[in-house]
Parts: C-alpha cells; structure tokens; sequence
C-alpha cells in the first residue's frame, strides 16, 4: 500500500479581530432586548467587511464558543452565526464550550487545523449574554462531585474560589487586590482616551420597547474615576468578612468577540494583513477549588513548548477574572504587581468579562499593542477558567525588528 507523509506545519497569522463594546448584564443593560447570537453575527460580518479581499467562500470554518448553550446561545452557534452573517451556505461551523476560554479554545482549534493543513481560514469567537443565560444557569452538576467529594463544596462558585487563594497565600493582601483593581480601571481610561480601544470596537444597533432604537458606540462597565479609598468599603458577598469585592471583581457582562486566522501564506496570497503569528498554545488542570492558578500551569507548559520563559516575554494579556487570580500568576513568575508589559490597556475588572469571548478581547488587544511596540518579538494571551483549568497561547510580533530595542 502507498504511503504518504504527513503535511508539514505552517505558520499560522492573526489576520485581525473585533468585539461588540461591552454591556453590563442586568434588565437595563445595553443588551437587555438585544439577541446573543445577533450580537455575535455584528462580529463576523465587521470582519468579512474590513477585509472584502477574502472570498466568503475561502472561510473553511467558523467556530463560535458560549458557556451557557441554550436559548439564542444554543443550536451549533458557528453554523447558525455563519447563516445569519451571510457566509455562503457552503461554509461549515460548530460550538464549543470551554467556559471562559471559548474563545481561546475556538482560536487554537481552528489554529491547529490550519497548521496541520487541513484548512486555510477560519473564523473563531465567542459570545455570552449573561444577562439572558448566567453562568451556570438550569446546569445539574452529577452528585457524585460532592457525594464522591471530587472536588470541594465551593469549586463551582468562582468568586469563592478567589477568596480561596486569599486563604492559600497570605501575600495576596486585600490592600494589593484594591490597588490593581483601581489601576486596572486607570489604565482602561487612558487607553481609551488614547484612542486604542475603539478602533476594534464594531456598533451594534440596539431596540429598546421603551427608549427605542439606539447604537451601542463604548462600553458600559468601566468606572473611571475609581480609587482605592472608594473600594475600601466595598462588601465581600462571596464571604462575611472576605477580601473579593465588586471592585476586584471583573463585571457580569454582555458581549461577543470574533477573530479571522489564516495561513500566512495564504494571507500573503489573499493580501491579508498579518498582525500576529501563533507560536504556542496550551492548556492545564488544577485543582477546581483555586481555578485562579491555572494561568501559571498553562504558560509554563506553553512557554516551554516554545523553547522560551517569561523574560522573552515583553507583553502580556491576562484576563482579570478577578484581581487576585491576576496577582497570583504574577507572584508565580516573579512579576512586579505594576509591570507595565501587564495589561497596558487595563483589563477585565474594568471592560468587564463576557466568559467566552473574553480570549479573543485579549488577542485583538495584543495584536494593537505589537503594532505599536515593534520592540517587542514575543507576548502571550493568558486566562484562568472555571471548574479548575488554564489557557496561554504565545504569539509573535511580526512588527519586531532588532533596531526598535
């Protein structure tokens, strides 16, 4: 029988991404009368607009993550998004969930269809609207998790798991966890007066039964203005007495994300622009009860799979669950709490956290940041991720040159 080998790996690019601004997820909200899956569409079809070069047809495959698959968040999203986008009917897609790491997941799965050469493009994202569908809505977690003891009592609730490595390392003070949450914000407010967030903004049209018709143009969580003493006072209702409060706290949120990937060299033959180039990627488990911790499992492994460690590393995009789980990978690599290769354009306690597209908001910023740092050759996409796990992808900037250093 004739044999053949397997298809060498190619390089794969970051052709671009955009997200809807971000809602807060409560019945006043931006997206309170507003559809999941519409707002996902709004992402896909700013995508295919902003590079009409792209033959729709020469999309291989849309991936689309939400965490709550139900409702309009339900009936295999990637299929269902690519329809309504005007992706031609011969055009695949499926769903995938992986919690907060949807995204990232939709991201490196396509990614690696891409390199092994079975597919050329694709379209990867994430949507939730927790305001319709909050996080572990109408769930039924097996008793056995409990009865079996599996995992602790407290692992689904996220925002005890935060107050959980309060508990496990004493240097993760209260005072330090206020003091990012307030410069998150800061840093939020400076990059937007800067001009850096909005251009991977797409408008989404709004109705409202009462206001009428509308356009959502910035995001609704931010509070500029914030300082520690404001937060000081803050409750903490994941426990009596705690040290997780709304001001260390990523926002419940309303929101979608979606990117475009590409060989490069059938970006280069489309003309499409190449913003970031995949290096690796990884994922880790540990144990459900601190989910926080599994960024640092997750980036050791994918750092190692690049032959690099965190000193080649000159930007970094970690998703701020909460603020806590941001200062425990620090502490883990031996990262000042104010590195400014952390976050430049503040982060998820101040934009606010739509679980699943939340990896790609990380992507499309880092991508904006290697454009304006061609000093820098490597950064990384990091997050933690319910039930006890971790995604890192690290990307390379292909703006770096030696002489910027």
């Amino acid at each position: 029988m004739p044999t053949s080998s397997p298809p060498a790996a190619r390089r794969v690019a970051f052709v671009d991404g955009v997200r809807t601004p971000f809602g807060r997820a409560r019945k006043d909200g931006l997206y309170a009368h507003t559809r999941a899956d519409d707002l996902a569409v709004r992402t896909v079809r700013e995508l295919l607009r902003r590079h009409p070069q792209l033959p729709p047809e020469r999309v291989d495959d849309v991936a689309l993550a939400a965490t709550t698959q139900q409702g309009d968040q339900g009936l295999t999203l990637g299929r269902t998004v690519a329809m309504l986008a005007g992706l031609p009917p011969t055009v695949p897609g499926f769903a995938i969930d992986r919690m907060c790491a949807g995204a990232m997941t939709a991201v490196t799965t396509t990614a690696a269809a891409i390199g092994y050469g079975a597919q050329d493009v694709t379209i990867a994202g994430g949507v939730e609207h927790m305001g319709r569908h909050p996080m572990g809505f109408d769930a039924d977690p097996n008793p056995r998790f409990m009865a079996e003891r599996l995992v602790a009592a407290d692992a689904l609730n996220m925002g005890v798991t935060a107050e959980n490595l309060h508990d496990r390392f004493p240097a993760l003070t209260r005072e330090r966890a206020d003091a990012y949450g307030v410069a998150s914000q800061e840093k939020f407010a400076k990059a937007l007066a800067a001009g850096q967030i909005e251009p991977d903004l797409v408008p989404v049209a709004l109705r409202d039964p009462e206001r009428g018709w509308g356009l959502a143009t910035a995001d609704e969580p931010p509070r500029p203005g914030t300082t520690v003493e404001a937060i000081a006072g803050l409750p903490t209702p994941f426990r009596p007495g705690g040290r997780v409060t709304a001001g260390t706290s990523a926002p419940l949120t309303d929101g979608a994300a979606s990117c475009l990937l590409a060989a490069e060299d059938v970006a280069e033959e489309l003309g499409l622009p190449v913003r970031m180039r995949m290096v690796s990627f990884a994922y880790a488990g540990v144990e459900p009860e601190v989910m926080g911790l599994g960024p640092v499992p997750s980036t050791e492994k994918a750092l190692a799979r690049a032959g690099l460690t965190i000193d080649d590393i000159g930007l970094i995009e970690i998703n701020e669950a909460f603020a806590v789980q941001v200062l425990s990978f620090l502490d883990a690599f031996g990262i000042a709490d104010d590195d400014r290769r952390v976050n430049p354009y503040g982060g998820a306690i101040a934009v606010g956290h739509p679980l699943a597209s939340s990896g790609v908001r990380l992507m499309t910023q880092l991508a904006r940041q290697f454009e304006e740092r061609p000093e820098v050759r490597y950064g990384l996409t990091t997050m933690c991720v319910g039930l006890g796990q971790g995604g890192t992808v690290v990307w390379e900037n292909p703006h770096f040159t030696e002489d910027a250093r």
